[in-house]
């Protein structure tokens, strides 16, 4: 039975899609989702309609940093929401990872230890610097910047499962997703994450603009006792916060390319020492990913 306006092709491939974004969703959130199939074409779907999980995570966990109170306090809450609504699995391979690499054992050796289920000295430490790092930097950088972020983290596993990365062990998520996004599908997501962070900047600073016009003073006439500091001005008329609005839209496809670039970073260390990626490995690329792109936009924001 064909569908209007459809194909068979296409009504197999929208299926797809529908599936993988499912996987997706269960894979990397609490939510708990029905997937009629699991192949390597979902998984491939599933790690492509990342970005798009995380932009839903970072709309949700940043609420609280709208709410009334300090900054702080809003992200400690920010954090730990995150945290709750990815059931902690990416910290949780941070962790692994860390105990994994700062070992300094060989390959098979690093990958036992990754599979233990507690955490050890590199990993606990790993875990404190992250956090306080993606606490402070939200601090000062606020609920955009933690959007971007999330949708940062995701991105790194589009590029990690991509073809010619291989999985480090021949079963776990790792096997599962390894090698299933083809390389145009990572340039696509990343050139659409990219413009879409770029042209929501330029929405809120549009917004921004609107909720916070320049005041209309009379000029300063110029004498003996007026000093030229004493005329206020902005550029282009705008107040600060104004200018805070549209820095944003240059800040954010910076924050991400940054973000991105420091998972890659991890990725090809994790390659050279485990032979390819695993579960534990795609939730560090994902930690780090997520904690670059907060860092970067709270040194330049």
């Amino acid at each position: 039975m064909r569908l209007r306006g459809g194909s068979p092709g296409s009504s197999a491939a929208g299926a797809g899609r529908t599936d993988g974004l499912r996987l997706a969703v269960g894979l990397l959130t609490i939510f708990p989702v029905r997937v009629p199939r699991v192949d390597r074409r979902t998984a491939g779907a599933a790690m492509g309609s990342a970005p798009v999980v995380g932009l839903v995570l970072g709309l949700v966990a940043c609420l609280p940093l709208l709410l009334p109170g300090p900054p702080l306090l809003g992200a400690v809450l920010a954090v730990g929401a995150l945290a709750v609504l990815t059931r902690g699995l990416h910290l949780d391979g941070l962790a692994d990872l860390a105990d994994g690499l700062g070992s300094g054992k060989p390959a098979d050796q690093a990958l036992d230890i990754m599979k233990k289920s507690d955490i050890g000295p590199f990993g606990v430490m790993t875990l404190v610097i992250t956090l306080l790092a993606q606490i402070a930097a939200l601090t000062a950088a606020g609920p955009f910047a933690l959007v971007t972020a999330c949708v940062t983290g995701r991105l790194a596993l589009v590029w990690a499962c991509r073809s010619g990365v291989p999985a480090a062990r021949p079963g776990g998520l790792g096997a599962t997703v390894a090698g299933t996004v083809r390389p145009a599908t990572a340039w696509r997501v990343t050139a659409a994450a990219l413009i879409v962070a770029a042209l929501a900047g330029v929405v809120l600073a549009a917004w921004t603009s609107a909720s916070h016009p320049p005041p209309v003073t009379a000029p300063l006439e110029w004498g003996p006792a007026t000093a030229p500091s004493d005329r206020t001005s902005a550029p282009l008329g705008l107040t600060p916060a104004a200018l805070s609005g549209w820095a944003s839209a240059v800040v954010a496809p910076i924050a991400m390319a940054a973000g991105l670039g420091a998972a890659l970073l991890l990725l090809r260390r994790a390659r050279r020492r485990l032979g390819g990626v695993t579960g534990d490995v795609l939730g560090a690329l994902v930690e780090t990913a997520t904690t670059a792109a907060l860092v970067v936009w709270a040194v330049i924001g």
